[in-house]
């Protein structure tokens, strides 16, 4: 594998994993456990900067908006002091639904990183490929799969013990 390729890998590793502690968070606080941080890249700092977090807070918000993406998003944003992330990469522990990955093209993101796959509702490749849609006016790269099985665990064991 090239050395620049495993580099960025081992980075998306190391802020997937802080994108799993968001979303065991989530869980603590009684709410599906998906968790999401951005990481902004620069010349200075190759590895990147957290500059936003974010955890499913639909339950505690009351608010159906209150993904871990959007939340993730607006923390950047407000962060950044940019409504544009465009030197930004997302991590979350599950692909994103329609409105995240909508929100997600109107920020600029120019690459999103996600864990699990959403059969349900994912749409950054599995049911619609917004992120990629040629006819926004912004395209993503997309990386799947990354620690996904973790990442799908961990929603896996939340609903089992849901159904007890």
């Amino acid at each position: 594998m090239e050395p620049a390729l495993h580099a960025l890998l081992t980075e998306d590793r190391r802020w997937m994993k802080r994108a799993l502690k968001e979303a065991e968070r989530a869980w603590e606080a009684g709410e599906v456990p998906i968790g999401a941080v951005v990481v902004r890249r620069t010349p200075e700092q190759p590895s990147g900067v957290l500059v936003g977090t974010g955890r499913n807070s639909v339950e505690a918000l009351r608010d159906v908006t209150a993904h871990a993406e959007m939340l993730a998003l607006t923390s950047a944003m407000n962060a950044t002091g940019d409504k544009y992330l465009a030197d930004c990469t997302l991590y979350v522990t599950l692909e994103p639904c329609p409105m995240c990955a909508g929100a997600t093209v109107w920020a600029k993101v120019p690459r999103v990183v996600f864990g699990a796959m959403d059969e349900k509702a994912g749409a950054m490749g599995t049911l619609y490929p917004i992120g990629q849609d040629a006819r926004l006016n912004h395209r993503c790269e997309i990386v799947a799969g990354v620690m996904a099985e973790e990442s799908a665990a961990l929603l896996r064991a939340f609903f089992a013990g849901k159904r007890l």
